[in-house]
């Protein structure tokens, strides 16, 4: 079901024709010894491709629940190192799963409308969780990684995890970690 309502909304950056989206929300993934995963490395290109197709803000959303682990440190970083400018980038700490980084991305950072940039398999449960909280969004694609056996493991993952989002967006819970607003239209550099 979360498959079919959402498909349409995945697009071809090419396909983009109304260029106002508040941001492009980047979903983390599992960082290495301080450098993003391939998987991760995937989404960063496709943002930085959409970043400069349509010249908005970049939202880096992961998880840093504790010290020695910081996936959007990481993925500033990398953006930083392919010449973003520090102040379209925005970085929310606290997005410690899926629910939690569009939740965030809409009543922390006031974004309605936005481009989800994931790999396939995980923008149908982001597309529907927006939906469900009023979010405009697309989704752009970011390459999946060649290795069979880690998609799998994926896909089996984003199954349950589906089945769980199916329901938690009927309640729409808030997110754990909630704290004062930050504007899209301020610099991302003083976020940080």
């Amino acid at each position: 079901y979360i498959i079919n309502v959402t498909k349409e909304q995945i697009i071809n950056l090419d396909s983009i024709k109304d260029s106002s989206f508040d941001a492009i929300l980047v979903l983390g993934c599992k960082v290495e010894n301080d450098y993003p995963s391939m998987m991760l490395t995937n989404r960063l290109e496709k943002a930085i491709d959409t970043y400069q197709e349509l010249n908005t803000k970049l939202l880096l959303s992961g998880g840093h629940g504790r010290k020695s682990y910081d996936e959007v440190k990481v993925m500033r970083d990398y953006l930083l190192d392919s010449n973003i400018d520090v102040k379209d980038i925005f970085l929310d700490y606290a997005g410690f799963n899926t629910y939690d980084s569009i939740y965030r991305a809409k009543y922390i950072f006031g974004a309605k409308k936005i481009v989800i940039v994931t790999q396939r398999y995980h923008l149908y449960r982001a597309l529907y969780i927006a939906n469900y909280l009023d979010v405009e969004a697309v989704g752009i694609e970011a390459n999946d990684i060649p290795y069979q056996s880690i998609m799998i493991k994926n896909e089996v993952r984003e199954s349950l995890s589906r089945v769980k989002n199916f329901f938690k967006v009927i309640i729409k819970p808030q997110s754990k970690y909630l704290g004062e607003t930050i504007s899209l239209l301020e610099n991302g550099n003083a976020e940080d």
